[in-house]
């Protein structure tokens, strides 16, 4: 990990952050605590990570004959290529990139404060498009528990709650809306386990179970629901899905390992990273959270809602009401700390990950919608999905891609000497 100045303290699990005057965290958000580690650091002198192959950045084109497929057992269908895509292009000679902004939204559950539908709106109006990383058990009835074999738990068990049959039939509404217009469904998998037995701790044959049990829900959610007068999701959830981001940031080590047998083009489940230019592991792209600047410190925190949770009001997601105005401010301005200097830097992209959560009433929430709306229609700056992402990335010239991984966040370089 390339260190700013000075030491920096890791701490593990979705809580993690980094800063130089202390270290606090926990684990998942409904897990409770996780150990402090040992500092960690990794000099910028580290080698390089390796070129990727022109087979590994190929993707063919989609065909398509213009006909609906209705799948399995009406869940899921082709509809075609997704659409509102863009094209990924090389850059020219000289051209300096993009800066990409990436939002995501761990569960993607439509509940009754209807954050979902809002996002997607909030999308719409400002030229972004987002991922939202679906918890396949979330489409399974608490009366079909039983369906559920989660690794190294009981069946039917799960560190979540099942999702009410209303908010079921609502979710599906909004995936089949947010794909349509063109945001990405990912996966949070299933049942949200953190700490002992958790992700941390599974196998990569159980990863596998649990990935596959994410597209069984989903391709199998009116067989599951009994729900037969509700239109089938617009896509193959086999084609589609392409990266996740694991509970707690937990065992991406053997997930990548199951993931890279299913043909997956990226992981978000890295604890987090400076904000540098992304790479692959074993041939899937990287995308951690980032470390972003947190206002009138000389910290870092990650970006992600929780981190800022934690940071501000420990574990009570309903600290003093009398903060909650300073601690949003504090969090937008942290996301637009670190949007404003790779914009005006290295133009690595930003990643934000958040929760539909209602966390110090909602302060988080509105921090992103406040960060979308600030960001989403500059010049230059495109809000794009996970896989929009690798899109771009593999249509790069490799060679160029490492020259952009050297720069740190804040460093605008000659971009006609760079990109040749």
């Amino acid at each position: 990990m390339r260190t700013a100045r000075g030491a920096v303290v890791l701490v593990t699990g979705t809580a993690l952050m980094l800063g130089l005057l202390s270290g606090c965290g926990s684990g998942g958000h409904e897990a409770g605590k996780r150990a402090v580690s040992s500092p960690s650091t990794r000099s910028s002198s580290a080698p390089p990570p390796p070129i990727p192959s022109a087979s590994e950045t190929a993707k063919p084109e989609e065909k398509w004959d213009g006909k609906v497929r209705i799948l399995g057992d009406g869940s899921t269908s082709y509809t075609g290529p997704q659409p509102l895509q863009p094209k990924p292009v090389k850059l020219k000679p000289g051209e300096k990139p993009p800066q990409f902004v990436v939002f995501s939204w761990d569960g993607a559950l439509q509940g009754d404060d209807e954050q979902f539908s809002h996002f997607r709106e909030v999308a719409r109006e400002n030229n972004a498009q987002m991922t939202f990383f679906l918890t396949g058990a979330y489409l399974l009835p608490r009366s079909k528990a039983s369906k559920y074999r989660p690794p190294q738990h009981k069946r039917g068990e799960m560190a979540i709650s099942y999702a009410t049959d209303q908010h079921i039939r609502d979710t599906l509404e909004q995936l089949r809306g947010a794909w349509l217009e063109g945001n990405e469904i990912g996966t949070h998998f299933n049942g949200h386990f953190c700490g002992a037995k958790g992700g941390g701790d599974w196998s990569v044959a159980e990863w596998k179970s649990e990935i596959e049990q994410s597209y069984s829900f989903v391709e199998n959610w009116k067989t599951n629901t009994g729900y037969k007068d509700l239109p089938p999701l617009p896509f193959d959830y086999r084609k589609e899905l392409a990266g996740g981001r694991a509970p707690c940031l937990e065992g991406q080590e053997n997930l990548l390992k199951a993931a890279k047998s299913l043909g997956w083009r990226y992981d978000a489940s890295s604890p987090g990273d400076f904000q540098i230019w992304p790479s692959k592991i074993d041939g899937i792209w990287n995308f951690p959270l980032q470390l972003v600047p947190y206002p009138g410190t000389e910290q870092q925190v990650l970006s992600m809602d929780y981190n800022f949770l934690y940071n501000q009001s420990g574990d009570n997601t309903k600290g003093d009401p009398a903060k909650y105005e300073q601690w949003r401010k504090l969090t937008r301005d942290s996301y637009l700390n670190g949007f404003e200097r790779a914009y005006n830097g290295s133009r690595a992209p930003l990643f934000i990950g958040n929760h539909f959560e209602d966390w110090n009433g909602g302060i988080y929430m509105k921090a992103v919608e406040d960060v979308v709306k600030s960001v989403c229609t500059r010049d230059g700056v495109r809000c794009v999905t996970f896989k929009q992402l690798a899109d771009w990335l593999d249509a790069q010239d490799p060679r160029v891609l490492e020259k952009m991984r050297q720069l740190d966040p804040a460093q605008s370089p000659d971009w006609k000497s760079l990109v040749k």
